[in-house]
């Protein structure tokens, strides 16, 4: 298995206007939240746990400053897009209309702390057929929460919810939702309805509360959540050959000897050259990490596959396998710079 390097790391922090603190960095606005940038507070150390069920975190911060610093901690989820959960299956929960979709828990110094969630909606870039898969939604788009509220849209990956408020439109309303860039149109005429359009946009969840660093001091924040990543039949050739598998080669990194264990783990169900199997597809936003003051002074982290005759596919340096399950990361003075995509593949009957 090859790892190249572009893994990161998921908390942010934004900054409110608070007394003796850093002041003009963002925080909670009168239009939510913004991301911004500190140079007050340095995360030290950060400790991730990844496997199908659960994702667990362990930060260290270090306010660097003689005075207490008083901002916004935001975790963010990858989004989730209305159109692929139209033609596809997200491993969501049986209500997606819930605030909370993954319980997510928050411990500030050994104490659980109240986590407010807000969601808005980003626009998902155009789809290009030449680009790989790992890079079509690389950084996501511009909000669009408020132009969909205007139109009556709910900020939710509940589909049903969604198709509920699209045809309450009339024709009018859905073309100007389609100028708008809001909706893809498979209909050009006057009689557009909700069956002749797509949403084109997709559903980010924040969890944040408001977080004070005294001066001089560290502070240690964890926050765990249940892991829903989506997944289904996988469908593989060895060597891959077929041009629409080159999206997955480059998302996940998957070289030749991976290849070749994913064709050996699901040889059993080989047809015409392809062979059949589930995946489970895990996306981490790490870049947030960057607002912190400088990079991460260590950062560790373990990825476990759940079944020791499960394929592991990722984009990392210096990986190394620590148990029949799990593999492990760590780096040093870490500064990220993209997005964490992992892959798990499994034979059909496990």
């Amino acid at each position: 298995m090859r790892f190249a390097g572009v893994l990161t790391v998921g908390l942010g922090l934004t900054w409110a206007p608070v007394a003796q603190a850093n002041d003009g960095f963002g925080g909670l606005t009168a239009t939510g939240l913004t991301f911004g940038q500190t140079d007050a507070i340095a995360m030290e150390e950060e400790d991730l746990v990844i496997s199908r069920d659960e994702v667990r975190v362990d930060y260290v911060f270090r306010n660097l400053t003689g005075q207490d610093v008083t901002g916004e901690v935001i975790f963010p989820l990858p989004p989730i897009s209305l159109s692929l959960l139209l033609n596809s299956e997200f491993n969501l929960p049986d209500d997606p209309s819930h605030p909370d979709l993954v319980n997510f828990r928050a411990v500030v110094d050994g104490a659980d702390v109240a986590v407010s969630i807000d969601r808005i909606a980003v626009l998902e870039p155009p789809w290009e057929e030449d680009r790989p898969q790992a890079e079509q939604y690389d950084t996501p788009g511009p909000d669009v929460t408020a132009a969909l509220q205007r139109y009556g849209m709910p900020m939710t990956p509940d589909v049903d919810a969604v198709l509920v408020a699209l045809y309450a439109l009339n024709a009018v309303q859905l073309r100007n939702m389609v100028n708008d860039g809001l909706l893809e149109s498979f209909n050009d005429g006057p009689d557009l309805s909700a069956e002749d359009v797509m949403p084109l946009w997709s559903i980010v969840a924040r969890y944040h509360w408001t977080q004070t660093f005294p001066a001089g001091e560290v502070l240690r924040i964890s926050h765990s959540y249940d892991n829903r990543p989506p997944g289904g039949i996988f469908v593989w050739q060895d060597p891959p050959k077929a041009e629409w598998l080159s999206g997955l080669r480059a998302q996940y990194c998957i070289d030749a000897a991976t290849s070749r264990g994913i064709a050996k783990q699901l040889a059993a169900s080989e047809y015409d050259g392809m062979v059949t199997g589930l995946s489970w597809h895990i996306s981490y936003v790490l870049r947030t990490a960057n607002s912190w003051a400088g990079p991460i002074g260590r950062f560790r982290l373990t990825v476990d596959k759940g079944d020791a005759g499960h394929i592991l596919s990722l984009c990392a340096n210096g990986v190394k396998k620590t148990g029949p399950t799990t593999f492990e990361v760590e780096w040093r003075d870490y500064t990220p710079t993209s997005d964490l995509e992992i892959l798990i593949v499994a034979p059909l009957e496990g």
